[in-house]
């Protein structure tokens, strides 16, 4: 598909909105920060690595470079360090966005941090228990710690947004087993997590829902396949299948500012999307133009056995 300016540079649906994405360093965080940077929000940009200091993960990306992101799209990005299994630093990150605006209309709940903790495929006997654990902590404890604090301020206007991300719908998760127990715990809690926030957010006019991107062209995953994302159509290491249907981590932000600048936006509220199967409903794109539509792919070629080929999946 050719590339769309209409989604190359978005119309400004989210101008004066507020938004915090809370694990925006890199990967889905700093997709979705600069997608609703595009929309015109005003995005906290929250984790561990800043231009001084790295995480345990010792890679490159900062928050302060996805700010600056933000800015470029159009946006205004705030870097803000936090560590989300921290309270009292979620806490006051929250003070800081009430007492700088006194809204907020989006968070998103991306803290992940258990790339390197998991190992495939290993049983729950076997793989390292305290590693195991520490997968478990930040990708629950974070998020239940971070929406104990935000959505106070979030559920002072009617029409807020919290977004669960991780990976694999309701429908696949339920019928898949996900790496390890760890890992498949981690990511279908998160399900479950925005569903049951949804219960709770009803009485006030807001909506949480889950989101998954699909094979995503992240940082760590680009080096992987020793790739750019100028170059990646020439991977050959690894699944033939990450050539033919992944998508930029941009892909799964422009779901979420879609998500966010729904007027019916209580209609999603408790369900559980994919980046590719929001954008047939909505119309946006990936930055090059196409619409991959990873989870429809993995049932039907994937894990059907069937050859590479992204014919009607993008």
């Amino acid at each position: 598909m050719a590339i769309n300016d209409e989604d190359t540079t978005r119309s400004r649906t989210l101008s004066g909105s507020v938004a915090l994405v809370a694990g925006a360093t890199r990967g889905a965080g700093r997709g979705t920060a600069v997608a609703l940077g595009e929309a015109g929000a005003t995005v906290y940009c929250t984790g561990r690595t800043t231009r001084q200091r790295r995480s345990e993960y010792d890679r490159p990306e900062t928050i302060e470079e996805t700010a600056e992101l933000v800015d470029a799209a159009g946006g205004e990005g705030i870097a803000v360090r936090v560590d989300h299994l921290e309270p009292a630093q979620v806490e006051a990150l929250v003070a800081r966005i009430d007492a700088d605006h006194g809204r907020l209309d989006v968070l998103v709940n991306d803290i992940w941090g258990g790339e390197k903790l998991f190992s495939w495929d290993k049983p729950v006997w076997e793989h390292d228990l305290q590693q195991g654990l520490r997968i478990l902590r930040l990708a629950i404890d974070t998020h239940l710690i971070t929406s104990h604090f935000a959505l106070k301020l979030l559920i002072r206007r009617p029409g807020g947004l919290v977004v669960e991300m991780t990976d694999g719908t309701r429908e696949y998760n339920a019928e898949h087993y996900r790496l390890s127990a760890y890992y498949d715990l981690a990511k279908t809690a998160a399900l479950r997590l925005a569903f049951a926030q949804s219960e709770e957010l009803a009485a006030h006019g807001c909506a949480a829902v889950a989101l998954t991107p699909g094979w995503m062209r992240s940082e760590m995953m680009l080096d992987a396949y020793q790739v750019t994302e100028d170059t990646w159509h020439e991977a050959t290491a690894g699944s033939p299948h990450f050539v033919a249907i992944s998508e930029s981590p941009r892909f799964v932000g422009r779901a979420v500012a879609a998500l966010a600048a729904d007027p019916d936006l209580q209609r999603r509220t408790g369900g559980s999307f994919s980046s590719g199967g929001l954008a047939r409903e909505y119309g946006f794109t990936d930055i090059d133009g196409s619409q991959p539509d990873c989870w429809r792919y993995m049932v039907e070629v994937q894990d059907a056995g069937q050859p590479p080929d992204p014919t009607g999946y993008r």
